[in-house]
């Protein structure tokens, strides 16, 4: 197993809650939102920095209670949440298969 293979399923294993996982997918949203308007306004790029923490940060401490995987993975702990973002749409995905099993039952 690669070295961003084990950080991204560490990354998956520590991020089941929920409401973590939607406010990981906002973070990952607003890290983008970061790099597109650091090329119109550098205020709204470090608003949008500041608010990635404070979410990301946040739903460790309050709905996952666990420690952030960077601090296990810190230097490919962005590029493993944002191919977790990107393989479940943003959220989309796990939203689509609740309904799904809803439905089914």
């Amino acid at each position: 197993m690669s070295y961003f293979q084990e950080a991204k399923a560490h990354f998956v294993a520590s991020h089941q809650n929920p409401i973590n996982q939607f406010l990981h997918h906002l973070t990952n949203l607003l890290a983008i939102a970061a790099v597109i308007y650091l090329f119109y306004d550098w205020r709204l790029t470090l608003v949008c920095l500041v608010f990635t923490q404070v979410f990301a940060l946040g739903g460790h401490a309050f709905f996952e209670k666990n420690e952030p995987a960077f601090v296990k993975y810190p230097g490919v702990t962005i590029l493993t949440s944002l191919s977790w973002s990107f393989e479940n749409l943003f959220g989309l995905r796990q939203i689509w298969v609740y309904f799904n099993r809803r439905q089914a039952t």
